[in-house]
């Protein structure tokens, strides 16, 4: 493949078009020697002399990291696919041709050359830009994409509708080696490879997912690329033929020994055998390479497998020593990387206190053991990792693999703990009903970044898991309401030996943590009553608890007296309490951070139908029956309903509603 572009690869600037112009004094120019301000469309590219797409990659990555390091978001894997991202763009012709990018916290100089760059600061933000790529917000980002995995099957289904309308656009993915990681990404490989379909999967190989990548598909691509034969023989044969003197025909005599000898040497049999034609490995930062080779397979036919090799934090010296932490940033010093506070909580977050929790409890407990889905940074697990490193298990973005190996972990007698987020925890539904509530094994589910998670939108919001898993039979399903009650609840769940155990919580202070504290067993289907009141009674779920408190607060000076009842469990209720609050006040009100259907308020519903119980008046609170949008938690709780000014309004209307 060739280094450099061919004089056929190579397009001049077309002289009088917008890029010129500017460069000539006709039109506005934004500063001297800028080109990005100049990129209204991915056209605008085509038009660039080889030297001005460097330059413009330069400019692309330095943008990113100026919005970034105001704004937060998505650093590293964004950096590492800018040459990535120029190439595509200036070689294939979106959005007529498909670029699907799997996951898409690597695509917002993507966003930049689509014609988003001044909405770029308001990326995350309220009413703002998607931090993923989003098709209601250009016609440019071809598919949703904010889960692993998920591309290349996306991706065959345009291919097959492409081929069944008789048309001839191009079909690419940029499909991460940390999706590579998930089952599903091999279910199209095998597909897409079977077919022979014309699509083209980009493997932009980091080594990274989130947390460094696990498993045998990991060695495997790293075997590839530094295999030390391989390139020592490449090198030395290319230098034997510079010796020989066969005249020009010698670098074709090259090209054809080096594709040869990697058919020989490098490992690439794995999507050959799928059925794909394998090329590369080749470097994502070298942009003429680039855009060589993806000009040459835009005229190859069939499944295609380019794989490309990047550096996640590309550009940022910080970035690239420590790609984990600049993965997804707070706002931060572009010239030393130093985050930005936001300002000391009175308590750690909810994912801190349980991997503290999680690793007293492996002290005392030689059966406990944590798994956890390419998200040890994420779920508090990485100090787990380093003090017991033989309970650790990372299974890479394969949740549903993780739930059955907790399954078999333990039905063989050992206590594991899956610590998956709560909208990761949906891809495994199938193995949770089959493989862990059929059998009912004790296996304990932490859902961390349950409910609202600000700003990485609907994909991310953990809105759905009450009510998922309360259809399934035979599980305990457990909100904390503070960092002490969460330590109690895990160590119930380690302890009982009869049910999966399900515990979710937010991604937030934990209000309460003392470390060290003993542990305590909490009967399992009990709540307890915080405050006694006297109109209405907030039967408030895990960090609900500490909104209908302030909404109490917010009433009682206007002589309205709510009782507050931490209700820990959803699964089972407290059926004693329930029928006792039905019997003494006049108005119940079930706050939960999930949706309300089939939520907890609907259980609360449902045990009053069941039973025959005469109850007052019920009202439930909680999310409304769509995809919250993005931004704040503190604005998404006012949208929503969830904040103590809206749960007081709320409150107060129901009480007089009912007087």
């Amino acid at each position: 493949m060739s280094e450099a572009l061919s004089d056929k690869m190579r397009v001049p600037a077309i002289h009088g078009g917008p890029i010129e112009d500017a460069r000539a004094g006709v039109g506005p120019r934004p500063g001297a020697g800028e080109i990005l301000p100049l990129i209204k469309s991915p056209a605008d590219l085509k038009r660039l002399s080889s030297r001005d797409l460097e330059q413009l990659a330069a400019e692309l990555r330095q943008y990113v990291v100026d919005v970034v390091s105001r704004t937060g978001g998505h650093l590293a894997p964004s950096l590492g696919a800018i040459e990535l991202t120029v190439a595509l763009h200036y070689c294939f012709d979106a959005p007529r041709d498909k670029i699907v990018w799997d996951v898409g916290h690597q695509a917002y100089g993507h966003k930049v050359i689509t014609g988003r760059r001044d909405r770029l600061p308001t990326i995350r933000q309220y009413h703002g830009l998607s931090g993923f790529v989003s098709p209601p917000e250009s016609p440019y980002d071809a598919f949703g994409v904010a889960h692993a995995s998920t591309s290349i099957a996306a991706a065959m289904g345009m291919a097959v509708a492409r081929d069944q309308a008789g048309d001839d656009y191009q079909v690419i993915t940029v499909t991460g080696d940390g999706a590579m990681t998930g089952g599903l990404a091999y279910e199209g490989l095998n597909n897409a490879g079977h077919s022979g379909r014309d699509i083209l999967v980009i493997l932009n190989d980091n080594e990274m997912s989130i947390s460094p990548n696990v498993g045998a598909i990991s060695k495997y691509l790293t075997s590839i690329t530094s295999s030390k034969y391989y390139n020592r023989f490449k090198e030395e044969v290319r230098e034997i033929l510079k010796k020989v003197p066969l005249g020009e025909p010698a670098g074709e005599l090259a090209k054809r020994m080096e594709r040869s000898l990697k058919e020989v040497v490098v490992p690439g049999g794995l999507f050959q055998a799928l059925g794909f034609q394998y090329y590369g490995p080749i470097d994502g930062h070298n942009l003429p390479e680039l855009i060589a080779v993806l000009t040459n397979l835009k005229a190859v036919k069939g499944p295609r497998l380019l794989h490309v090799i990047t550096k996640k934090g590309k550009g940022l010296p910080y970035a690239e020593a420590n790609s984990c932490v600049y993965h997804g940033v707070t706002a931060f010093d572009p010239a030393s990387g130093a985050l930005t506070a936001s300002g000391k909580a009175a308590a750690p977050d909810y994912c801190k206190v349980f991997g503290e929790a999680m690793s007293r409890l492996a002290s005392q407990n030689d059966k406990v053991v944590a798994i956890t889905a390419a998200m040890a940074d994420g779920t508090g697990l990485v100090k787990f990792r380093e003090r017991h490193p033989a309970k650790f298990f990372d299974v890479g973005i394969a949740e549903a693999y993780g739930v059955t190996f907790a399954a078999g972990l333990a039905i063989s007698g050992m206590r594991p703990v899956a610590a998956i987020y709560s909208t990761f925890l949906q891809r495994a539904y199938d193995q949770i009903i089959h493989d862990v509530g059929v059998q009912c094994l004790p296996v304990t589910f932490c859902l961390d970044r349950a409910g609202l998670v600000g700003a990485d939108g609907p994909t991310h919001h953990g809105a759905f898991d009450l009510s998922y898993l309360r259809a399934v039979p035979n599980f305990v399903i457990a909100a904390p309401r503070d960092g002490d009650e969460l330590c109690d609840l895990l160590k119930t769940a380690v302890d009982q030996e009869v049910h999966p155990f399900a515990i979710r919580y937010p991604k937030r202070s934990s209000r309460t943590f003392t470390p060290d504290r003993p542990f305590r067993t909490i009967p399992i289907g009990t709540w307890e009553m915080l405050h006694e009141g006297r109109d209405a009674c907030l039967l408030a779920v895990g960090a609900m608890v500490e909104i209908a408190e302030k909404a109490r607060q917010e009433l009682l000076p206007e002589g309205i007296d709510l009782a507050v009842v931490n209700c820990r469990f959803v699964k089972p209720l407290d059926a004693a309490m329930l029928r006792d609050l039905a019997g003494r006040y006049p108005v119940l009100i079930t706050v939960e951070e999930n949706t309300l259907r089939g939520g907890f308020g609907d259980a609360v519903h449902e045990f009053f139908n069941e039973s025959g119980l005469p109850a007052g008046a019920l009202y439930h609170v909680g999310l409304p029956d769509r995809f919250v949008t993005h931004g704040s938690v503190a604005q998404l709780f006012d949208e929503v309903g969830l904040s103590p000014a809206a749960l007081a309004a709320r409150a107060r209307g129901f009480v007089k509603g009912r007087a």
